[in-house]
């Protein structure tokens, strides 16, 4: 039965790590293409490295970790498309 139950876990942990990291990928490549690597830095990077690390827990089933991890760089990402398009409206564009 406990084989069973986390097979269970497992499982539903891939799908959900599938899903925010993927959230979290789309939302860095909008901060991208907004320059919030010179607008956000700190932000835009930071949300790069907890995915970074999501995919490494996930590669090794961790996706207890790899959630959290994936869930803070959809964070941060989120912040630094809002600092970015602040700027962008800041310096007249």
């Amino acid at each position: 039965m406990g084989g069973l139950l986390l097979t269970g876990a497992t499982g539903c942990g891939g799908s959900i790590y599938a899903i925010t990291s993927s959230s979290a990928s789309s939302k860095l490549e909008t901060a991208e293409a907004l320059g919030a690597e010179r607008y956000a830095p700190y932000e835009f990077w930071y949300a790069k490295e907890h995915l970074h690390k999501a995919m490494e827990e996930a590669s090794t089933a961790d996706y207890g970790d790899a959630i959290k991890f994936a869930s803070t760089a959809e964070e941060y990402a989120d912040k630094a498309i809002v600092l970015a398009k602040q700027a962008h409206e800041g310096s007249g564009r």
